[in-house]
């Protein structure tokens, strides 16, 4: 099957790489055509002149977007001229109800989407090692999962649409709380005079160890927040987390604090950082 790749930002450009090495990727497209132009030269794959010629080109679409309102646009571009039977795979991070509004629109052209937000940030994208969470129909799933193994060592159905963004959601908040404890833990060693490369190692080995420590632990302590995942856009998903909370009624007084951090960060220029730059916060309060 044909495919394509629509959304070219840090995470798509590594499921683009990975795509092409496999023969998996055959059109792509970027609202920014610059970006899309140098990939065509690496990659040696086409780049559609529009959204709407990827679309009646290939039969799986891959769209790697920031936020619903950029979903919801693409997937009005891909309905004017998507053909029949085509799935369209959303790797977004955007809300349940979007998703489903997003399939609504297709099913109207008879086609299909799973939504497949990912986690495992800019590193699981270049390495091909991303976690996909998967809402819709199985079988469409079935179809297409030989040409999601070369972006993902992870594919889970989940249920129907809508069930792989509430996933997501999960994944966001547990990442949220990750990020308080090891960015506040972190700044109390520092506090206390302790060595922390030292801290990092051996804590790392126990019962508290875990990926963001491991990978995020030592460069954040340098003051380094190159991102592998920007704290805009974190702050963007735990929003989507809250906003989904109160339509059950739900409390998420983590997610809350977090999302007041975040902006405090966010007003002080540092909104493209990794989220470790939270320990900038961590450290003045315990300074």
């Amino acid at each position: 099957m044909q495919t394509g790749i629509i959304g070219l930002g840090a995470m798509g450009t590594g499921m683009a790489r990975n795509l092409a090495r496999s023969g998996n990727l055959n059109l792509l497209w970027n609202r920014t055509s610059a970006t899309a132009d140098t990939l065509t030269k690496e990659l040696d794959i086409t780049a559609a002149a529009s959204i709407q010629q990827l679309a009646s080109s290939v039969d799986i679409i891959i769209v790697c977007v920031s936020a619903d309102k950029d979903l919801l646009e693409v997937i009005k571009a891909i309905q004017q001229s998507i053909r029949p039977g085509s799935i369209v795979i959303d790797t977004s991070t955007v809300s349940s109800e979007t998703a489903t509004k997003a399939a609504e629109l297709l099913a109207v052209r008879q086609a299909h989407l799973l939504d497949a937000p990912v986690s495992g940030g800019v590193e699981g994208a270049k390495n091909g090692t991303l976690a996909m969470m998967v809402g819709g129909d199985q079988a469409i799933l079935d179809k297409v999962k030989p040409v999601l193994d070369s972006i993902c060592s992870r594919i889970i159905y989940m249920g129907p649409t809508g069930s792989g963004q509430g996933t997501k959601a999960v994944n966001q908040i547990i990442a949220a709380g990750i990020n308080q404890a090891v960015t506040e833990a972190l700044a109390f060693a520092q506090a206390e005079g302790l060595p922390l490369e030292k801290v990092i190692d051996v804590v790392s080995g126990g019962a508290a160890g875990n990926w963001f420590l491991e990978h995020r632990g030592l460069s954040m302590t340098r003051q380094q927040y190159q991102p592998g995942f920007k704290l805009a856009l974190h702050h963007k998903d735990l929003k989507i987390c809250q906003s989904m909370a109160e339509q059950n009624s739900a409390d998420l007084p983590l997610v809350q604090q977090t999302i007041i951090d975040y902006q405090q960060l966010m007003n002080d220029g540092f909104g493209d950082e990794d989220i470790s730059a939270l320990y900038r916060l961590k450290q003045k309060n315990l300074a």
